[in-house]
C-alpha cells in the first residue's frame, strides 16, 4: 500500500526510457484494497459523477477505500468534455483517490491543441464537440482554410485553460499493480510490457481483442465500445459507450474477483 501513497502524495514513478508517457508500476504485491476502474467517459460528466457516487457508496458499506483508476477517453463526442476536464483536475468532491490514465482521444486533443493543422483529423474523432464545449464553433470561423486556423489557434489559446493542457499532458500511459495492468487500449500481444510502444496502448485493436496479452497478467482496458463487459483471452474490455448509451461501467477488483457495480 506504501506504493500507492507514495503516488497519491506526488512521489511518482520514473520514466522508462524515452518514452512520450509515463508508465507506472506499484509492485508485485496482491493488493489487499479493491480497486475501482472506470471506462470511457468521452464528455459525459453526469454519467462520470454518477460513477463516483456509485464508488462512493461502495467504499462506505464496505469500510474499504482504494484507488479509482479511469482509462482514459475523457473528452470527445459527449457535449461536456471542457467540464469532465474541469472535474478531474479538482480534487474529488467524494473523497476518492483518482489515478487517471491517458486514453487515445486526450492524447490527440493536447497534440491538436499544440499543432492544430497537423492533426485536423480529430476534429472528425468527435473533436468538434469538445471545442463546442470550450465555447468555439468551427463553422462560425470563415471560409478561406489558412484564416480559420489563424483564427482557430487563437480561439484555442484563449479558451483553454493552461491547467487542461497540463492535465493532458501529464496523463500516465498505463498502471500495473501485481498481476493486474490497466490501460487504456490493450497491448501488443506476447510483448514484454517494458517494451510496449506508446501508440500500441493508446489505439490497438487486434490482434490484442482476439489473441489477449499471451503475458500473465489480466489486462483491464477500454476503447472499444460494447453494449456490455466484453471479455477475451486475458483481458476485461470496460468500454459501454457512455456517450450514446449513457452506461458508464465501473468495474471493481477485490480480492481476485471482478464484479461491476
Amino acid at each position: 500500500m506504501r506504493k500507492l501513497k507514495d503516488w497519491f502524495s506526488g512521489r511518482r514513478s520514473t520514466s522508462v526510457g524515452n518514452l512520450k508517457r509515463r508508465r507506472i508500476d506499484l509492485g508485485r504485491a496482491i493488493p489487499s484494497y479493491p480497486i475501482y476502474v472506470i471506462g470511457d467517459v468521452h464528455g459525459c460528466l453526469k454519467e462520470l459523477k454518477n460513477a463516483e457516487a456509485q464508488i462512493a457508496a461502495d467504499i462506505n458499506s464496505s469500510e474499504r477505500a482504494g484507488p479509482i483508476v479511469l482509462l482514459g477517453d475523457y473528452v470527445d463526442r459527449g457535449p461536456s468534455s471542457s467540464q469532465v476536464l474541469e472535474y478531474l483536475i479538482r480534487p474529488s468532491e467524494f473523497g476518492l483517490k483518482r489515478l487517471p490514465l491517458c486514453g487515445n482521444h486526450d492524447d490527440i486533443f493536447l497534440k491538436f491543441l499544440n499543432e492544430p493543422e497537423l492533426y485536423s483529423e480529430w476534429l472528425g474523432l468527435g473533436g468538434e464537440q469538445t471545442l463546442m464545449s470550450y465555447g468555439i464553433d468551427l463553422h462560425h470561423l470563415g471560409v478561406r482554410q489558412k484564416y480559420r486556423n489563424a483564427k482557430l489557434t487563437e480561439l484555442l489559446t484563449e479558451a483553454v485553460p493552461d491547467s487542461h493542457r497540463q492535465f493532458l499532458a501529464d496523463l500516465p500511459i498505463c498502471l500495473k499493480i501485481a498481476d493486474l495492468f490497466f490501460v487504456h487500449a490493450g497491448i501488443r500481444p506476447g510483448v514484454p510490457l517494458d517494451e510496449q510502444d506508446d501508440e500500441d496502448m493508446l489505439w490497438i485493436r487486434d490482434p490484442f481483442l482476439s489473441e489477449g496479452p499471451k503475458l500473465p497478467v489480466l489486462v483491464v482496458h477500454g476503447h472499444t465500445p460494447h453494449l456490455s463487459l466484453n471479455l477475451g483471452p486475458g483481458r476485461i474490455g470496460i468500454d459501454t459507450g457512455a456517450y450514446y448509451t449513457g452506461n458508464l461501467t465501473v468495474l471493481k477488483i477485490d480480492g481476485g474477483r471482478a464484479t461491476v457495480l
